[in-house]
């Protein structure tokens, strides 16, 4: 049989725009001669819809949508993942994939293993499936799973997360071809783990796969498609694009089908995550520009980059907003900037602004030295101006702080942290320069050499620098991967060589920073572990984790 594997960017709740999307593309798959056209996990209402589940009218609008493409296909057999209802004990709804066949419901397969870890909350919604259903569609025998379903494996998981395994009840239900829907979320280097996934069930099970992935971003997520289709030895004989809407078709008799190149290099890979989740947050957000704070440092440099790329010169601005402690350096590489990436480029200085709150304040702060209290108003001053341009223009504000920042509170509320997307927030500082490079790599002398090679610095102060304040970003960023990402102890970072007293300040400034985090815009996921809602921390605790972990507490 001939499979079109469907591999589209719906957008969460916009049931009418997804309904009309899987009809084209079904369209298109029937003049390819496809038997049967596979979409992805949920696609008629996008992923994740989160509690958009907990209105009726929302699951009813859904329901009427695959009634919808169920009467426009009629001519191809359709998989379809939708939320359908419940009639049974438990919760009130099932993630759910259908079968169409002539304009009618054939078959469903409900979800079984409802992921409740990192970004995922079905467990809040969903009633797992108690049964498995073969489906049979031009003359094959199918079995149907739905993402999470095949992430029970005990080779790459040696303990695994679930004790049922829905692929080997479909096994037993003699099937000739397993079809997984998916709405997995791009982070580095999970595409490689996928591949292992299909390809061993593919192996195990000797029948081949097909597996179909969402692409594009929704708030915090970016899914990167990458849908794939293996035969019985788990050879790839399939493979849709990345980080893009594709149409591919696969025939497994004939054991071949369309192969896209994708891109291999983790940095290329988290830029073009960063394009689309930027693009995407913006259209799907009804944006039309965006306004970046320039500061001719890195951050703002490579936020800039970024959003040219998603949605074009001509609908970003920069702004620089220069105090008396800027330097002409950084006034100059900002400016070099906008030429370079040919945006609109603003100058707003806040020295008369700092005056006048210094004026309001000098009562009050009478007999104090100054501060952090002042350096902060500069940030909030800078912010303020650029809710002004959001609020009179409509433009969304980026923000430009990074992982590394965010993390350790490096920033300033109401201030560098003011805006609508926080595009780089799960970036680490190292990687902000990787992605750097790679801009200057793929366009010549996009970043300015100067912004890549002067140290780092706020400049709220004469000479200031960030290590005055921090550890160098090296180490930061290793510590934090270690703690955030790979949830190790302190006295497991120790052992990787980083000195004791260096691992518990970091340590401490990230766990004492949360309630800025909760503050935080939204940011794009491009890691294992975010400060999103994936990173449920309280932010009233006192635990505070200690070098000597075997020191007994009393």
């Amino acid at each position: 049989m001939k499979i079109a594997i469907a591999q589209i960017n719906p957008t969460v709740g916009d049931i009418e725009a997804n309904v009309r999307k899987i009809i084209a593309f079904g369209r298109r798959a029937k003049a390819q001669n496809a038997d049967l056209v596979v979409f992805p996990e949920l696609s008629v209402c996008g992923y994740p819809p989160m509690d958009l589940l907990l209105k009726d009218s929302f699951v009813r609008a859904n329901l009427e949508g695959l009634e919808c493409i169920a009467k426009e296909l009629s001519d191809i057999d359709v998989l379809v993942g939708f939320v359908d209802r419940n009639t049974g004990t438990g919760r009130p709804l099932h993630n759910a994939c259908a079968l169409l066949k002539g304009g009618k419901r054939a078959a469903v397969q409900f979800k079984t293993l409802l992921p409740t870890y990192d970004v995922f909350d079905e467990d809040r919604y969903f009633e797992p499936a108690s049964e498995y259903v073969a489906m049979k569609t031009s003359g094959t025998v199918l079995g149907v799973s739905i993402c999470e379903d095949i992430w029970n494996d005990e080779e790459l998981y040696p303990k695994p997360r679930y004790s049922v395994n829905p692929v080997a009840s479909l096994i037993e239900q003699k099937i000739e071809a397993l079809i997984n829907i998916s709405a997995s979320p791009y982070s580095l280097s999970k595409e490689n783990i996928r591949h292992e996934l299909v390809r061993n069930q593919a192996l195990r099970n000797g029948i081949p796969v097909v597996y179909v992935n969402q692409v594009g971003g929704n708030d915090e997520l970016i899914f990167d498609g990458r849908s794939i289709a293996v035969n019985a030895k788990g050879r790839l004989i399939a493979a849709a694009a990345a980080f893009e809407e594709d149409l591919i078709l696969v025939d497994l008799a004939a054991d071949q089908g369309e192969i896209s190149t994708t891109p291999t290099d983790p940095i290329e890979n988290v830029y073009e995550a960063l394009v689309l989740g930027t693009r995407d947050y913006i259209r799907k957000c009804n944006f039309k520009k965006s306004v970046v704070g320039l500061s001719g440092g890195i951050d703002s440099a490579v936020v800039s980059a970024l959003a040219v790329a998603a949605i074009g010169a001509e609908n970003v601005v920069g702004v620089a907003m220069p105090s008396p402690f800027s330097s002409q350096g950084s006034l100059d590489d900002a400016e070099e900037l906008a030429r370079n990436l040919g945006i609109e480029y603003r100058v707003v200085p806040i020295k008369t602004a700092m005056e006048s709150f210094d004026g309001l304040l000098s009562e009050l702060f009478s007999g104090t030295a100054r501060d952090i209290t002042e350096e902060n108003i500069q940030a909030r001053l800078r912010g303020m101006t650029l809710m002004a341009l959001s609020n009179k223009f409509g433009y969304l504000v980026l923000t430009t702080g990074n992982k590394s920042e965010l993390a350790v509170g490096y920033c300033t509320l109401y201030g560098d942290m003011c805006g609508g997307l926080a595009l780089i927030s799960d970036v680490p500082k190292t990687m902000v320069y990787d992605l750097a490079r790679l801009m200057n790599e793929r366009g010549g002398v996009v970043i300015p050499i100067n912004t890549i090679e002067k140290p780092p610095s706020a400049e709220l102060r004469p000479d200031q620098t960030d290590q005055d304040t921090l550890p160098p970003y090296v180490v930061l960023d290793g510590i934090l991967h270690a703690y955030v990402e790979q949830r190790r102890s302190a006295d497991e970072i120790v052992k990787l060589g980083y000195r004791p007293d260096v691992v518990m300040d970091v340590i401490n400034r990230i766990d004492r920073n949360e309630y800025k985090r909760y503050q935080a815009a939204p940011g794009l996921k491009v890691t294992a572990r975010s400060f999103g809602f994936g990173w449920r921390m309280p932010i009233a605790q006192g635990f505070r984790e200690r070098v000597n972990e075997h020191d007994l507490l009393c």
